[in-house]
C-alpha cells in the first residue's frame, strides 16, 4: 500500500497536474475536485491505484475515494501543491453551501432547474394545501346551503383560503431567495413591488407607458409563478456581486437597495411582458390547432395545461375561453380538465401507494380532496408533480387521454367554472365528459400507484407486503430468521445495531456510485425516520468530520465502520447537524452521537438515506446485511464474521 504522501502525488499528477484544478475540498471518505478539463484524467490509472478506492465524475466534480484516511491525503496535496482550497464558505467568500451545490451541477441545467423549482416550493407545500382545503370546504359549505357567499363571513373564509395564491409572487421570492441564500426579505419586496396598487393601476392607463423611455407593458402579476422565480434566479448573483465589491460601511442598505432598484424594473420590462407575448402566441396557437382537431387540441392542451399555469401564461387563454362562452359553449376548459384530474389521479395513487407514509399520505390526500372539491390542484403541481420528475410523463399521458377523449366527444363548458366535481353540471354533454374526465384520474392513480415516485420514497413501503404477522410467536422468529437473513459462513458472529430509526434499504439501491457499487465496503443503508443518530455498538470514534455529516467507528473486534447523513450533505457545511462528542472519545452502544433535521435537510434538496458501511471489509469472512423493513436503534442491521 503506498504512503499517503506518494498517494496524493500520483492522484495529482494522473488527474491532470495542478495545472488542471481550480479547487478542491474532501469530505468523509473522498477528495471532491473541480477540475478545468475532465477529458485530461488518467481514470483507469487512478482505479488501478492501491490506495485508491474508486474515482467518478458526478456533475461537474470529479472525486477520488480515499476512505477514512481520506482527511490526510488531502493534506499532502495542500502540502505539496498550490491548489486553491476551494468551495468551502471561507474560500468561496460569503458563498453558502447550496449555492456551491448548484454551480457544481452546471453540466446537468435540467436537474438544476427541477432543484431550483423543488427547493422553492417545498417549504410551501403546507401553506399551499391548508389553502385548498379551505378552497374545498367553503365549496361544500356553499353548496349545501350553508353559507352565502354574499355574507361577510364567507368573505373572509374566501380571503384566507385565497391570500397565498393572490400575493403568490411574494411568497416565491421569500422562498426561492432562502433557497438561493440570498436575503429571503428582499425577495419578498421584490414581488410585492410588482402587486403594489398604483403599480398595478398602470393596466388600467390608456396611455402608452415608458420605464426611462423604455416601452413598459404591464401586466398582472397575481398569482404568477415563472416571473418571480426568473427574477430570484437573477437577483442572487447581483446580490452576491454587490456583497463583494461595496464597502461593509454601506452593505446595509446599499446592497439590498440595488437589487430592489434593478430587479423589479428588469421584471416589469422583460420577464412580465415575455409571459403576455407567450400568452398571445399559445393562444393563436390553439385556435389554429382547434381548426385544424378537436381531438389533437384536446391531446396538446391537456397536456400542456399545467405547464402553462407554472410560466403564469394561462390567463391568455382566457379571452379566448369567453369569447367561445359567448358564442354558446367552450371546449379549452373541458379539455383542460384532463390535466386537472389528472394531477387529482396522481395524487391519489400517491396515497394509495404511500398511505403508510404519513406525510406523503396526509399531503397526497388533502391535494386529491381540494382538487376534487374545489378544483384547487396547485399543492399536487408544486408539492408533487414539479419536485418528483418521474409524475411528469404520467401527468402527460393520463391528461392527453382525457382531453383526447373531451375533443373527441365534442364536450364544452357553458358556464365559467373551476374544474372540480362540484362544476360537473357546467359541462355537457355531462356523460362524455365524465367518462372522459374519469378517464384521467383513473390512468393517473393507475400509472402513479405502479411506478411510484422513486427509490428514496419507496424505502417506506418497501416491506409493506411482509408485514401480515403468522399466528404464533414461534412462527414470527421462524419466519423472521428465514426472511432477514443471508446464509452466515462458520466464525465469529459479532452484530452491528441500527444507529437511526428508518426503513432499511439495501446499499445497492443509494443514488450514489461510490456507496452503491460497494467501492468503500459492504454494509446497508438506512431512510431515516427521525434525526437521532446512536452508536451502534461499543466503540471509539475514530474519524468525526467537521460538518458532522460522518461519522467513523472502530470497535474492540477491528470493525472499521462509517456513517454517512444523507447524500452530498457535506455541502451543507454542518448546518441542521448538532453533536456533543469528538473524534477519540469512547462511546457505549445506543450513546447520542449526532442529531440532525430531516425535514430541513430535504427540504434543502439532499437526500437523507444514510449509508452504514463496514469500510474494512476485506478483513473479515463475510459482512451481511439484513433484508429491507422498519428498524430501531437494538435491531441487528449488519452481521460481520471474523
Amino acid at each position: 500500500m503506498a504512503n499517503n504522501k506518494e498517494t496524493a502525488t500520483f492522484i495529482v499528477e494522473h488527474i491532470g497536474g495542478q495545472q488542471n484544478v481550480d479547487s478542491l475540498v474532501h469530505c468523509a471518505t473522498r477528495l471532491r475536485f473541480k477540475l478545468k478539463d475532465t477529458s485530461k484524467v488518467d481514470e483507469k490509472a487512478l482505479k488501478d491505484h492501491p490506495g485508491i478506492l474508486t474515482a467518478v465524475e458526478s456533475g461537474a466534480q470529479y472525486q477520488v475515494v480515499i476512505g477514512n484516511h481520506v482527511a490526510k491525503v488531502y493534506q499532502e496535496i495542500m502540502d505539496q501543491y498550490d491548489i486553491q482550497a476551494g468551495e468551502s464558505s471561507d474560500a468561496d467568500e460569503g458563498k453558502s453551501a447550496e449555492e456551491i451545490k448548484q454551480s457544481v451541477r452546471s453540466k446537468n441545467p435540467i436537474a438544476i432547474v427541477f432543484e431550483y423549482i423543488s427547493g422553492t416550493f417545498s417549504p410551501l407545500i403546507p401553506a399551499l394545501a391548508g389553502s385548498g382545503m379551505i378552497k374545498a370546504l367553503l365549496a361544500v359549505l356553499t353548496m349545501a346551503g350553508w353559507l352565502s357567499e354574499e355574507s361577510s363571513t364567507y368573505a373572509v373564509l374566501d380571503a384566507a383560503s385565497n391570500g397565498l395564491f393572490y400575493f403568490f409572487p411574494v411568497f416565491i421570492g421569500i422562498s426561492a431567495a432562502k433557497f438561493l441564500k440570498v436575503n429571503p426579505y428582499v425577495g419578498g419586496v421584490i414581488g410585492a413591488g410588482l402587486l403594489e396598487p398604483s403599480f398595478a393601476s398602470l393596466m388600467d392607463a390608456s396611455q402608452s407607458l415608458d420605464f426611462m423611455g423604455i416601452p413598459l407593458i404591464i401586466s398582472d402579476y397575481t398569482q404568477t409563478v415563472f416571473p418571480m422565480l426568473v427574477a430570484m434566479a437573477f437577483y442572487a448573483p447581483i446580490e452576491r456581486f454587490f456583497k463583494k465589491y461595496s464597502p461593509d460601511t454601506i452593505q446595509l442598505f446599499f446592497v439590498p437597495m440595488m437589487g430592489i432598484l434593478i430587479m423589479v424594473p428588469l421584471t416589469a420590462l422583460i420577464f412580465g411582458p415575455f409571459s403576455q407575448y407567450l400568452s398571445q402566441a399559445i393562444a393563436n396557437g390553439l385556435v389554429a390547432l382547434l381548426d385544424l382537431s378537436s381531438i389533437l387540441t384536446g391531446v396538446v392542451f391537456a397536456s400542456v395545461w399545467p405547464f402553462l399555469v407554472v410560466l403564469g401564461v394561462h390567463w391568455g387563454i382566457t379571452p379566448i375561453q369567453l369569447d367561445n362562452l359567448a358564442r354558446g359553449g367552450d371546449p379549452l376548459n373541458a379539455m383542460a380538465a384532463g390535466a386537472t384530474f389528472a394531477q387529482m389521479g396522481i395524487a391519489f395513487g400517491i396515497f394509495l401507494r404511500y398511505r403508510k407514509n404519513k406525510d406523503l399520505s396526509s399531503l397526497s390526500l388533502a391535494g386529491t380532496v381540494s382538487g376534487i372539491v374545489a378544483g384547487v390542484t396547485e399543492p399536487i403541481l408544486y408539492g408533487f408533480i414539479l419536485r418528483y420528475r418521474r409524475l411528469i410523463p404520467i401527468l402527460l399521458v393520463s391528461g392527453a387521454a382525457g382531453g383526447g377523449l373531451v375533443g373527441f366527444f365534442g364536450a364544452e363548458m357553458y358556464s365559467y367554472a373551476f374544474n372540480s366535481v362540484l362544476t360537473i353540471p357546467a359541462y355537457g354533454p355531462i356523460p362524455q365528459y365524465v367518462f372522459s374526465i374519469a378517464v384521467s384520474f383513473i390512468v393517473g392513480t393507475v400509472l402513479t400507484f405502479i411506478f411510484g415516485l422513486g427509490k428514496e420514497a419507496d424505502a417506506s413501503i418497501a416491506t409493506e407486503s411482509t408485514n401480515t404477522a403468522p399466528e404464533s410467536k414461534e412462527e414470527v422468529e421462524a419466519e423472521k430468521e428465514a426472511d432477514d437473513k443471508e446464509e452466515l459462513v462458520e466464525g465469529k458472529q459479532i452484530k452491528i445495531q441500527s444507529p437511526l430509526s428508518g426503513e432499511l434499504v439495501p446499499l445497492t439501491e443509494v443514488e450514489d456510485e461510490v456507496f452503491s457499487s460497494g467501492a468503500m465496503g459492504k454494509g446497508a443503508a438506512i431512510l431515516p425516520t427521525d434525526g437521532t443518530l446512536v452508536a451502534p455498538f461499543d466503540s471509539k470514534i475514530s474519524s468525526f468530520f467537521p460538518t458532522k455529516h460522518a461519522i467513523g467507528l472502530t470497535d474492540e473486534n477491528g470493525i472499521e465502520l462509517l456513517i454517512h447523513i444523507g447524500m452530498d450533505t457535506v455541502q451543507l457545511d454542518g448546518k441542521h447537524f448538532s453533536s456533543s462528542v469528538e473524534e477519540g472519545q469512547e462511546v457505549k452502544q445506543g450513546d447520542t452521537l449526532v442529531n440532525f433535521d430531516v425535514e430541513a435537510i430535504q427540504q434543502a434538496g439532499y437526500s437523507v438515506v444514510s449509508p452504514v458501511i463496514v469500510t474494512n471489509t476485506d478483513s473479515f469472512k463475510q459482512v451481511a446485511s439484513e433484508k429491507s423493513r422498519h428498524v430501531e436503534p437494538n435491531d441487528t442491521i449488519i452481521t460481520v464474521v471474523k
